[in-house]
């Protein structure tokens, strides 16, 4: 079973991409982020089309997150209880037997914006969702963009910018509790010394220079790290396909027995 996180970063603007990359990588089940369409918008036939069932929550110009699964899915949940004020973030849905949630989490702009504490807040929010709806006992997968690096390994220059956005204690306590309720990281699980990126500014060259931060996670409970077999990050899809342009973030894959 293949499963992978995406934030596409317009998905009208990146839909042929997205097809693409479904075409060549036939993933079973995938989280995609940062719509940035409405709920009326959202191409569902093209996506039929490809072969696959989509489940989501859009939103006019900003935000949105998406599941698209090879079998149908049951929607579960859209939005996060008590944030709603922050967008559409988050949605679960079952797929077969496995519990499927895909985030975008808030940015927080800076440790001065306003934005910073309701990103703390968000969250705390997800933290108590995961204790009052879900079973770390049972194979759940919690995926996206969090917006924080995990760790020093996690960016290009943790010297240069810890304390800054992404980088501080409070954000990474926050991700810690998360998984603590149960999570493993999938991709530091596997590969526990790699320092790879998910995400490279359009600007200054970043890309070539490397000067990433892997903010694109896939979280699993024990059901799911037990049958983890492989995790890439699909740099190659972050660089243009047949003229199209990519997103600023690549896609992270996990395949499970």
């Amino acid at each position: 079973m293949k499963i992978a996180t995406w934030n596409i970063n317009g998905l009208r603007a990146r839909i042929d991409f997205v097809l693409h990359w479904l075409r060549t990588r036939e993933p079973d089940v995938v989280g995609l982020q940062e719509l940035k369409l409405t709920d009326e918008e959202f191409p569902v036939d093209q996506f039929r089309a490809a072969g696959y069932h989509a489940e989501w929550f859009g939103q006019k110009s900003w935000n949105g997150v998406a599941i698209l699964s090879r079998e149908p899915a049951t929607l579960v949940r859209r939005g996060l209880p008590g944030e709603e004020g922050l967008g559409s973030r988050l949605i679960t849905a079952r797929v077969g037997d496995l519990s499927f949630t895909t985030v975008y989490c808030p940015n927080g702009k800076s440790t001065d914006h306003d934005d910073f504490p309701r990103k703390l807040a968000w969250f705390e929010s997800l933290h108590r969702l995961l204790q009052t709806e879900h079973d770390p006992e049972r194979p759940t997968v919690l995926c996206g963009d969090f917006n924080i690096v995990p760790a020093p390994i996690d960016t290009w220059d943790e010297n240069a910018l810890t304390g800054q956005i992404f980088h501080t204690a409070a954000e990474r306590e926050r991700l810690q509790r998360v998984l603590g309720w149960g999570f493993t990281d999938l991709f530091r699980h596997h590969l526990p010394d790699a320092r790879l990126f998910s995400w490279w500014d359009y600007r200054a060259g970043a890309f070539h220079r490397n000067h990433g931060l892997r903010i694109d996670l896939l979280l699993g409970t024990a059901t799911v790290t037990r049958r983890l077999h492989h995790v890439e990050v699909d740099r190659d899809y972050r660089k243009k396909k047949d003229g199209l342009t990519a997103s600023d973030h690549a896609p992270v894959i996990v395949e499970l027995d």
